[in-house]
């Protein structure tokens, strides 16, 4: 198997401190900015799983970049830089404490929550007999909480975030005007490439009394995409649809008996399962971008993540 990148104990000029979280490791240079780095790390149901992924933290910067540039008209965004192709360098930002997430079809947790018998997701109706992968009517945004480290994200309603004072009205109508515009954009990059976007989540800070957009965006970590070419036969098929998301590592690991629940063991995962991952990373980052994958060289990730963002933040 390839070189993975796991962990990182970098030494950065004008570091102050590092956030290692579930997939990204952060560091603080001068409390003006932070250099993410992406590393090779799966989670699943906030979980992370015991192998890293070839490729996959480049796959995700770069996805992440490319969609931060094109959405830069809509909302400011924390990118900078990307020195290294598992690195993004940017601004500080004082984050919102909940994740905005847009959904315009019927599927996985909210398509869970809504067979359970539930038919209201954060506090929004929905009708009653929808199937899975059902396109809404219009799309929708179910926030949730931003948890700590090792606990789970709660579904939280705007009456909720409005009513706690968790964000201020008119702050949070402009996250949701925001989050609607750039579920807009990416759905229309998407379909130029054959794809629809599904869902996918966005979080913002603040920076300056400025709200910036922050994190990742559109990447198959924070995003889920079905074929746009058979949706429709599939769906009318009750088939579940091809997608390029996380998905598909939820449903092994569900059908190996693991929720990520209290005492389950995570079973344990083959050269062939993660090779077959990392490949499903590339073909969305091929898929989505409409770009060639080149391959970095993974011979010494943290040498060659070293001497790529110390040359940066010398120059």
């Amino acid at each position: 198997m390839s070189q993975t990148l796991t962990k990182t104990n970098f030494s950065f000029p004008g570091q102050k401190d590092v956030y290692h979280g579930k997939v990204r490791e952060v560091y603080n240079i001068d409390n003006k900015y932070l250099l993410m780095v992406v590393t090779d790390r799966i989670s699943a149901f906030d979980v992370v799983l015991p192998r890293g992924i070839p490729y996959k933290g480049q796959v995700l910067n770069q996805i992440a970049s490319k969609f931060l540039d094109a959405t830069s008209d809509i909302v400011p965004n924390w990118k900078i830089a990307s020195p290294d192709p598992n690195v993004t360098f940017g601004h500080k930002c004082e984050s919102y404490p909940v994740e905005m997430i847009v959904r315009a079809y019927l599927t996985g947790s909210s398509w869970r929550t809504y067979k359970s018998g539930a038919r209201s997701i954060c506090g929004i109706p929905v009708r009653d007999g929808m199937r899975e992968h059902e396109k809404f009517g219009k799309p929708i945004i179910t926030p949730t909480t931003k948890a700590e480290q090792g606990l789970h994200d709660e579904d939280i309603s705007k009456e909720d975030i409005l009513q706690k004072g968790i964000v201020p009205e008119e702050e949070y109508d402009l996250l949701e005007k925001y989050s609607m515009d750039l579920f807009m954009r990416g759905s229309e990059i998407a379909a130029e490439h054959g794809l629809i976007l599904v869902d996918t989540k966005y979080e913002f800070g603040k920076k300056d009394g400025e709200i910036y957009l922050i994190d990742e965006i559109h990447t198959p970590d924070s995003s889920r995409y079905f074929y746009a070419d058979d949706y429709r036969e599939r769906f009318d098929k009750g088939e579940s649809q091809k997608q390029l998301s996380k998905e598909f590592v939820r449903e092994w690991l569900m059908s190996h008996g693991f929720r990520g629940q209290p005492g389950q063991e995570i079973p344990e995962m083959t050269d062939e399962f993660v090779t077959e991952v990392s490949e499903r990373y590339i073909e969305l980052f091929e898929k989505i971008t409409g770009d060639k994958f080149e391959r970095a060289d993974i011979s010494d990730i943290e040498a060659r993540i070293e001497k790529n963002v110390k040359k940066f933040l010398n120059g």
